[in-house]
């Protein structure tokens, strides 16, 4: 079952268990004021940035979120200038499929939180005791996971909200699709669908980027940036079994809620 080259960009299937992981470094009305100028309220004092300290504190843990298993992200992000898109304008894009956080961050951290389900029992569970396309259909079944990367940055002045007004930019700027490399790897994204976000935070925008159809098809790729004061909160959500059937998924709310909850 192999991918095309702008899904292996973002994901891959763990061998073994078949728990799907971010390679490394690998919105419509629902989006509150996305766009808005930056600089507001001058005269007031510049927000500053949290330290790494307080961020790790803040983002998302392990027996926080029902459902999910949190950790590390597995074989952690790659540098911010090993993901560039052809047009310069789509690198926020880019990023957030990645995991990175856009604009120039004071401090960030990342998690992982990976969907956990109960396994199926009993029945035939090898390619022999299935018949027809019952063994394949089974595989994605064990991959229809959602894996979500959560990376918290928190910036100095109006850095947070310059920076997400860059994801909608570039939302706008490149719905037609774009190309891009991280670490040696390309890939090619054909269009980039403004979503409804999840709607916490004080802005937010989210969006959907679909890649070049490979051997299975197409696959959607979901990010969603939601800024809560001078810190953003990037999720990056992959679910190689429901791409692959064609089965719509998006960022989980329940990581959203859990992750929201924390920087109130």
């Amino acid at each position: 079952m192999k991918r095309s080259s702008g899904v292996r960009l973002c994901a891959t299937a763990a061998a073994g268990a078949l728990s799907l992981v971010l390679v490394t470094g690998c919105g419509g009305d629902g989006s509150k004021n996305a766009g808005e100028a930056p600089g507001k309220g001058a005269g007031e004092p510049a927000a500053q940035a949290l330290g790494a300290t307080e961020l790790t504190k803040r983002i998302i843990a392990e027996g926080e979120v029902p459902g999910y298993k949190v950790g590390p992200v597995t074989g952690g992000l790659a540098a911010k200038g090993g993901a560039r898109a052809d047009d310069a304008r789509c690198d926020p894009l880019l990023h957030a499929l990645t995991g990175i956080a856009p604009g120039t961050p004071a401090a960030k951290t990342s998690r992982m939180a990976t969907e956990v389900k109960k396994r199926p029992t009993g029945g035939a569970t090898s390619p022999d005791g299935m018949a027809g396309g019952g063994f394949e259909d089974a595989i994605k079944r064990s991959m229809d996971l959602d894996v979500t990367v959560v990376t918290l940055a928190s910036y100095d002045g109006d850095g947070a909200e310059r920076a997400l007004k860059s994801v909608s930019d570039a939302v706008t700027a490149c719905a037609d699709g774009f190309s891009g490399e991280q670490d040696g790897e390309k890939g090619t994204f054909t269009k980039v669908t403004e979503e409804r976000s999840a709607g916490t935070g004080d802005a937010s925008v989210a969006f959907t980027a679909t890649d070049d159809a490979g051997e299975d098809g197409a696959m959607p790729l979901h990010a969603q940036v939601v800024r809560h004061g001078n810190t953003l909160a990037t999720y990056t959500t992959v679910n190689i079994g429901a791409g692959m059937a064609e089965k719509p998924y998006t960022v989980p709310a329940p990581v959203v809620r859990a992750q929201a909850a924390k920087l109130k």
